[in-house]
């Protein structure tokens, strides 16, 4: 039997691990109350960054009455002795500190609510089935030992929240559209100030019944009287803010602003306020449960937890101190930052470079909804539709503003406001009738709808944004097959194993936050290059974009040149290891390529109106830095696939071939990086010359290679291989020259000012 140490260790691991919890959660539902705020840069964001924080302060400290879900929501308590409780509670922890960050780590929201219910249930349950296989009972009595009902009915309002988020979202916005297009600075103040205190006052109600919901300082007479009189309590804010919006609106106060920072105090609070059980339930749960455990004096295996079945306030102190961490985390984790753009990103009004590759279903969905619209279309007056499409298109200079600038706003306050009145007034409208809804799930939802009604995605970026929705939701149904069935490995492993099972989860634990860390910090710094080489392009005219590019195919054929040196070496001497560098190789090529699209693709859009002819040539350029990248890594992939399947290594002669070819190449590739590196194209004959006879050599190898088949010389295997590398090598060899000349012409062009326009189009007409 454990001693009451072990059970102490296990209290200590518990606080500890809410406290990373609190990060990691945190870190994930910042993107519900922060999305709309830091999108439609309501304010600088610092301000949005301090009011979430007092929302977030005042929502823990006030907070109360909210440890049900974790003591009794999902497993009935008084079927479970204290040592089986503080397994299932610590399996839990464990689980959920892993799965958040993992998700924060990608940048996908997902419910704290649904990860902590399911890794309930799976740790209950596992637990459950362990007691009852022990003590030969039926199966059918796993049915005592968690209530179905709760775990039910917190399902299926959280799937009902999801389709009511979807509609109302896109209905509101689509109307709110139509109201004030994106005119709006400039139109209906009184609209305006009627729409803001309509809005406001839903977001007042909204934190009447869920913001201070359960706070100790409000009585239940109290939270009676709210939920009958929500009529007058309505009509009330809403003349009270319409008359404060209106002295604002005097003063040139936006008043759409005030909605969006106060909708993102009312969201900050709420979540402190009743979300707070997702991070600290739990271990508070087991804290009371030690307390009641070792005044007991009982044994650890016969205590039985009907002890947790009675509602128990949570200590303030407590609460504070879960309001500090989580107001820090909200300031300083740089995850937070990952999953908030996700969905900024996604819900952006203008196109730009997409986070997520297009998929299957993506498509079908983008088809079916084109597909569907055109058939409307057709349903619909000309004039009617013609007259709602002029009031969703936006004016031409706010169009050229947001592309003349990286920091314009992702979408402007009108969807911004309707985002968190709908999101609010859903969650309020739930909590009233006692539904279960995941705040995550709602706003990201909205969110969505509202972009796809307010025309944000296009037919360049529909496709893109409907398959990272796609990812989010398919995260949620992963989140809940996740965490219960690691949950419940966890609790068996600990429940068998004991202690040394604990050390070692623990361990493991930690290298994954640690592996996920260090894979989050690698993509941060790759953002950030990304968003330095934007910084850095934002003004420039075609000759500085010309030199800018030349040090990225300098960079590109460098890399080309490495990977085929491994690639040869690994092949020669059927080193696996040796080729499987060629792995870094391959993702410093990818990551240079895209940073050479997203450098050019936001060039070309601020490049001056009289170099615009040039945008051509340096669009060839990409595609010819594609061209070169896809030969290597097919090189590469035919080396390692013949050695791996274990085909008949290369004869002496071919190797004896490759090396002096490899040699050609090197001298060939370094002279052409000189002048990029040098933006100097005076060895253009030089490299014309070592093109052709490189042509040559490779015609004589290429004969040769036919010779030995007819001869019996060389198998099939071992030929296909032999040609793939020589006909790739041609293709790189003939695209790094292809860049040569472009660059030559151009330069050309820039020092013969009369003859530009005519050196420019024969570089991309010549080859």
């Amino acid at each position: 039997m454990p001693m009451p140490d072990y059970y102490l260790l296990i209290v200590v691991l518990l606080l500890l691990f809410a406290i990373g919890d609190l990060i990691v959660g945190v870190s994930n539902d910042a993107v519900n109350f922060l999305n709309s705020a830091i999108g439609s840069k309501a304010a600088p964001r610092k301000v949005i960054m301090w009011v979430a924080s007092i929302g977030i302060f005042a929502g823990a400290a006030f907070s109360g009455g909210m440890m049900e879900v974790a003591r009794k929501g999902i497993f009935n308590p008084s079927f479970f002795v204290f040592a089986e409780v503080m397994i299932i509670f610590v399996a839990v922890m464990l689980t959920d500190i892993v799965l958040l960050d993992v998700f924060n780590t990608f940048g996908l929201p997902t419910s704290t609510t649904v990860s902590l219910v399911f890794e309930l249930l799976g740790a209950s349950v596992a637990i459950g089935l362990v007691k009852i296989i022990q003590n030969g009972h039926s199966l059918a009595l796993l049915a005592n030992y968690i209530n179905a009902s709760n775990v039910t009915s917190i399902v299926s309002g959280i799937f009902l929240s999801v389709l009511f988020a979807f509609v109302f979202g896109a209905v509101v916005q689509y109307f709110s559209r139509l109201l004030f297009t994106f005119n709006f600075k400039y139109k209906l103040p009184a609209a305006a100030i009627i729409w803001s205190g309509a809005a406001l006052s839903v977001m007042t109600y909204f934190l009447f019944i869920k913001g201070i919901k359960g706070a100790a300082f409000i009585s239940a007479d109290f939270a009676v009287l709210v939920n009958s009189n929500a009529g007058l309590l309505i009509g009330c804010s809403f003349a009270g803010w319409v008359l404060l919006l209106t002295v604002m609106h005097l003063f040139a106060i936006n008043v759409l602003r005030v909605v969006v920072l106060f909708g993102t105090f009312s969201l900050a609070m709420a979540f402190a306020g009743n979300d707070l059980v997702n991070f600290i339930g739990v271990p508070m749960a087991g804290y009371e449960a030690w307390r009641s455990w070792l005044a007991s004096g009982a044994d650890a295996n016969v205590y039985n937890m009907q002890v947790l079945s009675g509602a128990v306030k949570p200590n303030t102190i407590f609460l504070t101190l879960a309001g500090l961490v989580m107001t820090f985390t909200l300031w300083f984790s740089r995850k937070a930052r990952t999953v908030t753009n996700t969905e900024v990103s996604l819900g952006r009004q203008e196109e730009g470079i997409e986070k997520f590759e297009p998929n299957i279903l993506a498509r079908m969905l983008v088809r079916l909804s084109w597909f569907t619209g055109v058939r409307a279309k057709q349903l619909i007056p000309a004039s009617w539709f013609n007259k709602a499409e002029a009031r969703f298109t936006p004016p031409q200079s706010d169009a050229q503003t947001a592309n003349n600038g990286i920091n314009a706003p992702a979408f402007d306050l009108v969807r911004a406001s309707v985002n968190l009145t709908v999101a609010s007034a859903l969650i309020a409208l739930g909590t009233s009738y006692k539904l279960p809804l995941s705040t995550t799930y709602v706003t990201f939802i909205v969110a969505m709808a509202s972009s796809l009604a307010d025309g944000a995605w296009g037919r360049d970026s529909a496709v893109y944004r409907v398959s990272g929705v796609l990812h989010v939701i398919g995260g949620w149904f992963a989140t809940a097959l996740i965490a219960f069935s690691v949950s419940a490995i966890f609790a068996v492993l600990i429940y068998q194993l004991g202690g040394w099972a604990l050390a070692a989860l623990i361990l493991l634990a930690a290298g994954l936050i640690a592996g996920s860390f260090l894979h989050h910090q690698t993509r941060e710094t790759e953002n950030e290059r990304i968003q330095q080489l934007l910084a850095n392009n934002n003004s420039l005219k075609d000759k500085e974009l010309a030199r800018d590019t030349a040090l990225s195919i300098a960079n590109t054929l460098a890399t080309v040149k490495q990977a085929y040196q491994l690639a040869l070496e690994g092949l020669k001497t059927e080193s696996e290891t040796q080729l499987k560098k060629t792995k870094k190789i391959v993702k410093t090529l990818k990551q240079q390529n895209k940073e050479f699209k997203v450098k050019l693709l936001h060039a070309l859009q601020r490049i001056e109106e009289e170099d615009a002819e040039a945008g051509s040539v340096f669009l060839l350029v990409y595609d010819l830095e594609q061209d070169i990248s896809q030969s290597i890594m097919h090189i590469i992939k035919s080396c390692r696939e013949h050695v791996e399947n274990m085909h008949t290594p290369l004869q002496a002669q071919q190797i004896q071939q490759l090396e002096y070819l490899q040699e050609l190449l090197n001298n060939y590739l370094l002279l052409i990086i000189e002048g990029f590196k040098n933006y100097n194209f005076n060895t253009l004959q030089q490299v014309l010359q070592q093109k052709q006879a490189l042509f040559e050599n490779l015609e004589n190898m290429l004969a040769l290679q036919i010779n030995g088949i007819k001869q019996h010389q060389y198998n099939a295997t071992n030929s296909h291989l032999f040609f793939n590398i020589l006909l790739e090598t041609k293709d790189i060899i003939a695209v790094a020259a292809r860049f040569m000349k472009l660059y030559n012409r151009l330069h050309l062009a820039y020092d013969n000012p009369q003859q530009k326009h005519r050196l420019i189009a024969q570089t991309t007409t010549k080859g």
